[in-house]
């Protein structure tokens, strides 16, 4: 798994821990089985990389709001 997120450095990624919590952020550091991500407002998040079930990459497609015809 350390590998993997390695490769998403400086990637957008939504992590699963179990089923129900999904965090959402930039990888911007793996060290000592500890992973970092950086959320929108640079708030970092601490994920133990041993509780990580899913890695999913997050497309840079913007959302516009607003109804479309």
């Amino acid at each position: 798994m350390e590998e993997v997120l390695n490769n998403c450095k400086g990637k957008k990624i939504d992590v699963a821990c179990g089923t129900v919590a999904v965090y959402r952020g930039v990888v911007s550091e793996i060290r000592d089985g500890i992973l970092v991500l950086k959320d929108d407002d640079g708030q970092s998040a601490y994920i133990s990389i041993d509780k990580i079930s899913v890695v999913y990459e997050c497309s840079e497609s913007s959302a516009r709001p607003g109804f479309v015809s």
